[in-house]
């Protein structure tokens, strides 16, 4: 299961990256980023580090900069709305952050290739 939750989280972040850079899938405005601001560096991480916690490669170094990465975006982004998830919009970031951090403890599981690569060596 712990493979499951690594893929079907990747699967959904990289969906955000993909929005903002490649415009996909539609609905999100028209794709594109400014790598001038902060928030155009959001996409490259997204659809990057969701990639490699999908196939689970180097996933505790990526589950690590993913659970900051979404931390920060909470603190930043979310919290100064309000101080409830609930009301600021921030409970996917506040999720991805723990979810991440579980990753990064947990390691990627049976099905990834961190997994393969281990294996390898002995």
């Amino acid at each position: 299961m712990l493979s499951v939750l690594r893929v079907v989280s990747g699967a959904l972040l990289l969906q955000h990256g993909a929005q903002k850079i490649l415009g996909f899938p539609p609905g999100g405005g028209p794709g594109g980023i400014d790598l001038s601001t902060l928030a155009g560096w959001s996409g490259p991480i997204e659809l990057v580090g969701g990639i490699l916690i999908i196939i689970g490669l180097f996933t505790r170094g990526t589950a690590f900069i993913l659970s900051g990465f979404t931390a920060v975006a909470y603190w930043m982004v979310h919290a100064p709305q309000s101080p409830y998830p609930i009301n600021n919009g921030g409970e996917l970031a506040a999720l991805y952050c723990f979810v991440f951090l579980y990753i990064f403890f947990a390691g990627p599981g049976a099905w990834a290739l961190d997994t393969l690569r281990g294996r390898r060596r002995r």
